[in-house]
């Protein structure tokens, strides 16, 4: 398998970063739910956000080394004789996905920078405890720590659909149409 995409399919890298943010991604959404629904507990609620945060950073830099591979890359071409409705949806829910994919990973960040109570208990906002991100909010500023924490909880349920439509999508695809949609990003051509 070619690293690049092809006319056909895409190449390894392309797959390699998509399957590894999925995977992310699906962690990121499983654990900001876990850790501010059921864990009552706030020393290990804020050991989990501190761990949100870190893959949060992972994410983001996942996104932009994919839009950088993406830009550098043509990508795997629509089937043939798709209506044009599912190629318009498509490209919509596509675009969705890259969309939430970065707004996620900044509002998380600008909720936490923002923070008046990160501020006045000494808190960093730390990637894997090796670096801190800027906080270009000092001191914390509520109303954009409680601005971008309503973006952050609402671009998390939209993606959660979207992801949801983009799976349905997917195994649709592969075993009612039987076509190679899921195969050109997994294991085919």
């Amino acid at each position: 398998m070619a690293a690049s995409n092809t006319a056909r399919s895409w190449g390894w890298v392309a797959r390699a970063i998509h399957w590894i943010m999925a995977l992310l991604i699906l962690f990121q959404l499983g654990l900001g739910v876990w850790m501010t629904n059921f864990v009552p507990d706030l020393l290990r609620q804020f050991q989990l956000v501190q761990l949100h945060k870190s893959w949060g950073f992972v994410v983001f830099a996942l996104a932009l080394a994919r839009i950088a591979w993406r830009l550098g890359n043509r990508a795997a071409p629509g089937l043939p004789g798709a209506p044009p409705w599912q190629v318009r949806a498509s490209h919509v829910s596509h675009l969705l996905l890259y969309l939430l994919i970065f707004v996620l990973p900044l509002s998380g960040w600008a909720t936490s920078a923002a923070s008046p109570v990160q501020d006045m208990l000494g808190i960093e906002n730390m990637v894997f405890g090796v670096f801190a991100m800027p906080d270009p909010w000092v001191p914390g500023v509520k109303v954009v720590a409680d601005g971008a924490a309503r973006v952050h909880f609402f671009a998390g349920l939209l993606l959660a659909a979207v992801l949801a439509v983009h799976m349905a999508a997917a195994l649709q695809h592969h075993f009612v149409k039987r076509d190679d949609v899921l195969a050109r990003m997994t294991w085919g051509r």
